[in-house]
């Protein structure tokens, strides 16, 4: 078997990544980044990256570790980010 190739991100697949990391950084508030990073067991430079939206696609426990330490349901972040889902919500 080959080496596993990976599928080139769409341009919704670098918004939602952006607007993932507005919301996970509007969530961290007033909090640390230092603090956030330790409660989530990553570092800061992972959550500095996700913040700012320089990965599109971070690892599902990633952002699950960070959803529990600023407190934002994954619900939240997924109805929040899913572009489909917007357009029904507000119908």
């Amino acid at each position: 078997m080959g080496p596993m190739v990976r599928q080139p991100l769409s341009p919704d697949d670098r918004a939602r990544g952006a607007l993932l990391g507005e919301m996970l950084r509007a969530a961290r508030g007033d909090r640390s980044m230092v603090d956030v990073a330790a409660a989530a067991g990553i570092s800061v430079e992972t959550l500095r990256k996700i913040e700012r939206g320089r990965v599109p696609t971070p690892a599902f426990f990633t952002v699950a570790a960070i959803a529990g330490a600023v407190g934002v349901s994954l619900e939240q972040l997924l109805t929040s980010t899913e572009p489909a889902e917007q357009g029904r919500l507000s119908a």
